[in-house]
């Protein structure tokens, strides 16, 4: 089988690339520039300069069976284009619809597109999760980008017959993570105070390796064409359980402050950091029973396997 995967020097795509090169896959690995990434050692790399509605995937698709489609403009906190949605469109939607068209042209059987849970919302409420059924409510561009290219991919798949699977992880952690989580694991490590002593809060996330796994799952079972699967490690947590387990994998003990979660709120408003606050001390979950059960799929990694790996990781930086 010979798989193309776009996005495939970035952090899920150089875990995916490698994982299914090991296995005796023929991947193609479309990139901007020819990379020496020794995750890519064994691909064949395409150039691909830049993904919107007038790329040329044709050299990219030849002969290929399946596609992944990872390459995305990515969620930023401070947006400085001028008309965000418009950017995140050209790029997440109108690229996808591209890809997906010329994909299904070309011969190839099926596209796994890897959303987001963003699509779903930024938020779930107490003691309830996000499914797939759920309606979607995209609350940013991104999500909403994310959003448009899941109809257009459907549609093109009831007008060609391109088997179309839709991912939405939730947040991907593991060695080389970047971002918020990073921020996190350096803040522990450097024994700061944090003020989430009391938060309650329940958040899904995935290990890198969990999520590679169930991309792969979703790449050849015959079920999961036309559908739409929620990834997550099996395991939700609290904010502050989050910040002892990153603790321990460190070697070290968690500073955490006691402070209740009104006052942390408050000054977070006041501070300007609402949305920060949101993201620390607020839920969001996901049923994922429907991949493990429909798609035979189990997590091969458990959440503390996940931080161990991440944590090592992160100490071999230095």
């Amino acid at each position: 089988m010979t798989i193309l995967v776009t996005g495939a020097t970035g952090f899920v795509g150089r875990e995916l690339c490698r994982t299914w090169v090991a296995t005796g896959c023929r991947v193609r690995a479309a990139v901007r520039a020819i990379s020496a990434d020794t995750a890519l050692a064994g691909t064949q790399q395409v150039i691909v300069p830049a993904i919107d509605a007038d790329t040329d995937w044709s050299q990219a698709l030849q002969g290929v069976e399946v596609v992944v489609h990872l390459a995305a403009r990515v969620h930023v906190m401070h947006d400085v284009a001028a008309n965000p949605l418009a950017e995140f469109r050209r790029t997440n939607t109108a690229g996808t619809e591209r890809l997906a068209v010329m994909a299904a042209e070309a011969g190839a059987r099926r596209l796994i597109f890897i959303s987001t849970v963003k699509v779903n919302g930024e938020s779930t409420a107490p003691g309830t999760c996000f499914s797939a059924a759920d309606i979607p409510r995209p609350d940013d561009p991104y999500g909403i980008s994310k959003w448009e290219a899941e109809q257009l991919l459907l549609q093109i798949a009831f007008r060609t017959g391109l088997e179309i699977g839709i991912v939405r992880p939730v947040l991907v952690y593991g060695p080389g993570v970047k971002g918020n989580f990073m921020r996190l694991i350096s803040m522990v490590d450097r024994g700061l105070p944090f003020p989430a002593g009391l938060t309650e809060n329940r958040r899904s996330m995935v290990y890198l390796g969990n999520l590679v796994s169930a991309v792969m799952r979703c790449a050849v079972h015959p079920a999961a064409a036309g559908r739409i699967w929620l990834v997550g490690d099996g395991e939700d947590i609290s904010t502050t359980e989050l910040v002892r387990r990153l603790a321990s994998a460190l070697g070290g003990a968690p500073r955490l402050w006691p402070v209740p979660v009104g006052l942390m709120q408050l000054a977070a408003g006041l501070s300007g950091r609402s949305a920060m606050f949101d993201r620390l001390a607020g839920s969001l979950c996901v049923d994922h029973a429907e991949i493990r059960r429909e798609l035979d799929w189990t997590p091969p990694y458990t959440l503390t396997h996940g931080l161990a790996e991440t944590a090592a990781w992160y100490r071999r930086q230095g």
